[in-house]
Formats: C-alpha cells, structure tokens, sequence
C-alpha cells in the first residue's frame, strides 16, 4: 500500500476498509486480540505459499534468513540489534521461556504487581510452586495518578532473597502504563533481575527497550502493530543471553538465542515473517500522528464514560496509552463470571465489544482506541449507564 495513499486518508471509520472487522459491530476491544490489515493478511499469505511451493528449500535455505531480515526489523521499531530479538507465539510464550530459565531455590522471591496479567500469575505460581520459592505481589494503586507510592512499595518489597522482578509495561485490567525504567532502576541498584511483560506496548508506545535498563522484554506485534496474530517478540540483553532458552528445546539447543528461538522444529512462520509487513503498515499512517489520535481519542473516552457514570477512569492520562479502563456505576458485582456475562451481554445486546475487566474489586469496562475508531463509538457505551449492570449483581459467584 503506497505511503502517499495511505497518508491521504483520514483517521476515523474510513480506515475500517483497511481491516475485515464486521460490520454493524462496535469494535472497542482492539488491544485484546488487535485486528489485522487486509494487506498484512495478504503478505502472510503470499508467505505461505512460498512455504509451500518448495519445503524443504524453505526451511533448509531460505528460512533462517528471512526471519533475521523480519527481526532486524523489529529492531528498527524496538531499539537495539536485530540479533538480540528473537520470535514467540505471545508474549505469555515468552514470559514461560524466561521465567523457566531463572533458576529458583526454596525460599527465593520473585516480585509482580496486583495487576499482574492472569497467564503471567499463573506461569509465576507454577514455577514458584515447583522450586519452593514464593511471590511477592506489590499493589498498584487504582486509580494510579502519581508513581510514587508504587516506587516507595517497590523498594520496600525488595529483600535479599529477590531473584526476579516481573512487571506489566501497560497493565491489563487497569490500562496503567507504567513507570518501568524508573522500577527497572531501582531493581538494578538491589541486583534485581527484571522481565518485562510488554504484551501491549510494541506499537502503542515509542520504545527503546535497550535503554530501559531491563533484563528480558516480551511484546506482541498482534495487537498495536498489526501483524498477524500469534506474533510475540523476545529481547534479552546480550549477557543473559546464554541462561535463556525457549520452551520447546530442539535441534539447535547450545547454538545460540536466536538460531534456538528462530527454529524449534516444523511450524508455520508466515504470521512471524507478515511483521515486517505489519510494521509497513504502522509506518504508512505515521507512527507518532497515529499514537497521538489513540491517545487523545482514549483520554476523551474515558472522560465521556467517568463523567456519564459518575465513577473514574483506572488512571490519570499521563498514565494511559491507546485503552483506558472505567469503573461502571455499581461495580457490577466484581467477580470473573460477572465479567464474563457482561461482555456476552454487550456484544448479543447492544453490538458492541470491549473489554470487562475486574479491578479493586469492581468492574470496568475497558475500551481501546485505533484509527479506525471515532468518539461516536463511545458515545452509546455512555448513555448505557446502570443498565449494563442490571442483573449481573444477582447471579451467584463462581
């Protein structure tokens, strides 16, 4: 897609062409499973069929290359060398890859946030549970409109048993960007290994992730950098690099980060080799104007859902990227189920997906903003008010 056609084009629900979303639907819920371009879609699939034409070629010859051309691309987006990225399924895949290289002993700590996203808690409980070593969870406060209680809880929570501090780049259920170079940096000063799970920051916001001071980064490029789903990026700084290995160990395990990450047996890589065209696509709307729409767009929306329900917004705008988290008016009830009914409801009902998330022991709902969105789309979430808790309050808890 030439760059001057796309530019030409304004922001809004003209750019709902360039997707496959259906129509007569809302689509607020960008930021949990993204929407691909039509174009990107394309690209994965002329990739496939490559693939296929000659196999073996591919994989033998062509293979190793291509995802070295698509990682150095990353780089240019992310910060940093091609050669210290590497591909994953997710960024829960590469969360499992990291915290299962960390050796654990009885006794260790390993240090997370309360909003720390479900399939992380469970990946650190799992191996926690395995070694003998125990979490440590540091609360974020809701709504978050200041770092510093969090920095204050953070050093406190570092005790000479820490072996591992993993935090949300963007939280979740709160939609809290967070103050990750200044945690990183406390970590570092207590010799405080730090995992970043950035599932939602690759794209959203302007990165050098190198300069964050961190240990181990995870993204996905499936959500605010539009390539195709199933498409996580893991940087591990180059010291590390020797400790860390991908879950599946395969033929090329002692050869290296990125040839033991690059090829884990047969699988379909065309989805990881469509990032570059997803990055193309990103790069056609003009990165910064594009973050600046999903921002501004997100603070307006949030502001129009506190203000009609009279409740608040998870966090202060300086804190919000491209979603923003609102309780609703009576905390519908605040449990897993509760949510749960709620998106179905929302979506069978009323035509409109967003996310239902639960936070400080209410419901949110959290909405997402992306160019193909306008302020209108909001606009009847809004008027909903009351009635969108109506019921769930009733239904009995898992």
């Amino acid at each position: 897609m030439p760059g001057s056609t796309v530019r030409s084009l304004p922001f809004g629900h003209s750019r709902l062409t360039d997707f496959g979303l259906a129509k007569g639907v809302v689509h607020l819920n960008h930021g949990s499973f993204g929407a691909t371009p039509l174009t990107v879609l394309a690209a994965s699939d002329r990739w496939r069929a490559q693939m296929d034409a000659d196999p073996t070629t591919f994989f033998n010859r062509d293979l190793p290359g291509l995802l070295r051309d698509t990682a150095a691309r990353v780089a240019g987006l992310l910060g940093g060398r091609g050669e210290d990225w590497a591909f994953v399924e997710n960024a829960t895949a590469g969360i499992n890859a990291l915290v299962g290289s960390v050796e654990l002993s009885p006794g260790d700590e390993v240090i997370c946030l309360s909003q720390v996203y479900g399939a992380v808690g469970n990946v650190l409980r799992h191996h926690t549970a395995r070694s003998g070593a125990r979490i440590v969870v540091v609360p974020v406060p809701v709504p978050f409109v200041d770092p510093a209680p969090l920095l204050d809880r953070l050093r406190r929570a570092i005790t000479p048993h820490t072996r591992l501090a993993s935090f949300d780049h963007v939280t979740s259920q709160g939609a809290t960007v967070m103050p990750i170079s200044d945690m990183a940096a406390i970590c570092r000063a207590a010799g405080v290994p730090v995992a970043i799970d950035g599932a939602h920051a690759p794209g959203m916001l302007a990165l050098d992730v190198p300069a964050m001071g961190v240990d181990w980064y995870v993204g996905n490029l499936h959500k605010w950098c539009f390539a195709p789903r199933g498409t996580g990026v893991i940087w591990c700084a180059p010291q590390r690099q020797g400790q860390l290995h991908p879950v599946a160990i395969s033929h090329y395990y002692g050869q290296g980060f990125t040839s033991e990450f690059d090829y884990g047996g047969t699988r379909d890589n065309s989805a990881w080799l469509a990032a570059a065209a997803g990055i193309d696509y990103l790069e056609s709307l003009g990165v910064e104007r594009m973050r600046a729409h999903n921002h501004a767009l997100t603070r307006q929306a949030g502001e129009m859902l506190a203000s009609a329900w009279h409740t608040e917004v998870s966090a202060a705008p300086e804190f919000l990227g491209s979603m923003a988290a609102v309780r609703l008016p009576d905390g519908g009830g605040g449990n897993r189920r509760h949510a749960r009914d709620l998106a179905i409801r929302l979506t069978q009902e009323y035509g409109i997906t967003c996310a239902v998330v639960e936070l400080a022991g209410a419901l949110w709902l959290r909405v997402s903003a992306q160019v193909y969105n306008e302020a209108n789309d909001y606009e009847r979430l809004a008027s909903l008010g009351a009635t969108l808790c109506r019921g769930l309050t009733a239904a009995p808890a898992p």
